[in-house]
């Protein structure tokens, strides 16, 4: 993994000597916190300024909180993003799945409220977190690299919500010529302190974390469709640095390999895979998801079984980036976490 610092040479137009400052928002979550500790680590950079609905009390180097609302009637963003020499958008809401309204409101809504501060601010750097969830269905014996259509699947809320932005950037580039827009699409993204996040976000109490270990689960599925990838959360911070400090525009994809399918998962969990048809699985899950035991749709599953796989060329020659684990040693710490009960000291990464 390459997590260039800002040299002079590769500092954004406008920024003075003495460092530069950043603001992210959604600084709190998985993609949030492993950003803020790059960002806080690096000697190039000045401050930075962490915006999340709830103060965290985890105080890294040169950080500085404030409690922000992106959603319509929340907090005045303009003065927060203004002097910032570059935003870093990561905010989102995953839940309730439910009410696909309150997601929009808070994830298209408020969006579109942090890109209008950026210009309204005069931020000169936008870097964007969009998703391979963004992408419509695609290959999964073959790479698509980020010309591929970003129509996302429409039936889930999460997909439709990513894909929707896309478009929102697609003309505020055109308003904006001056700001340097980069969207950053990575794979699924795993860290030991999530681990405890994404069990409430995707499988609630259902999952029982401690027997998520090798040779306690005899079978994984072998379903047509479950073939993806994954990355750690460090390493797609790495990314993020790389786009602030180069002067790049545009896409990225960015995942680690080998794509985890059937027999991988089967490797990792000491199991064998046992090829199963989708619908029974899907019906399975879409009972539990209407009696509100599971939390993550089975619209989102379906829109996992059709994600393309991705070609990251585009991030190593351009972001000089390549990341240092592998999707299976991501996701094997992420269990690892997921055994532990592990977190963090910010409420979306609280332990338990």
């Amino acid at each position: 993994m390459t997590s260039d610092h800002l040299s002079p040479t590769d500092r954004p137009a406008g920024l003075g000597g003495d460092g530069i400052r950043v603001v992210v928002v959604g600084a709190t979550g998985n993609v949030g916190t492993s950003v803020v500790r790059a960002l806080s680590e690096d000697p190039a950079v000045r401050s930075v300024l962490g915006l999340a609905r709830r103060v965290p009390d985890w105080r890294p180097p040169k950080t500085e909180w404030q409690a922000a609302d992106i959603e319509p009637g929340g907090a005045d963003l303009v003065p927060l993003l203004t002097g910032a020499d570059a935003v870093i958008h990561l905010a989102w809401k995953f839940q309730p799945t439910h009410r696909p309204a309150e997601t929009w409101r808070t994830n298209v809504l408020g969006g579109v409220r942090v890109f209008d501060a950026v210009a309204a601010a005069g931020v000169p750097v936008l870097v964007h977190a969009s998703s391979v969830g963004a992408y419509s269905p695609g290959p999964k014996d073959g790479a698509v690299d980020e010309s591929w259509p970003t129509h996302g699947w429409p039936q889930a809320a999460y997909t439709r919500e990513k894909a929707y932005l896309e478009r929102v950037l697609d003309a505020y580039e055109q308003a904006h010529p001056g700001i340097r827009v980069v969207r950053m699409r990575p794979a699924f993204l795993f860290k030991r302190e999530s681990a405890s996040e994404q069990r409430r976000i995707f499988a609630g109490r259902l999952l029982p974390g401690r027997l998520v270990r090798p040779g306690l689960i005899p079978a994984v599925p072998d379903l047509p469709g479950l073939r993806f990838q994954a990355l750690h959360t460090d390493d797609v911070a790495a990314a993020y640095c790389a786009a602030v400090a180069r002067p790049v525009r545009g896409a990225f994809n960015l995942a680690a390999g080998p794509p985890l399918d059937a027999a991988a998962l089967a490797g990792v969990f000491d199991a064998r895979s046992l090829p199963m048809p989708v619908g029974p699985v899907r019906a399975v899950l879409s009972a539990a998801w209407r009696l509100r035991l599971v939390p993550a749709s089975p619209d989102l599953f379906d829109a996992v079984l059709r994600l393309p796989l991705l070609d990251c060329s585009r991030a190593r020659e351009e972001l000089g980036w390549t990341p240092r684990r592998t999707s299976v040693e991501a996701f094997e710490e992420f269990l690892a976490g997921l055994r532990a009960g592990a977190g963090m000291d910010t409420a979306p990464l609280a332990a338990g």
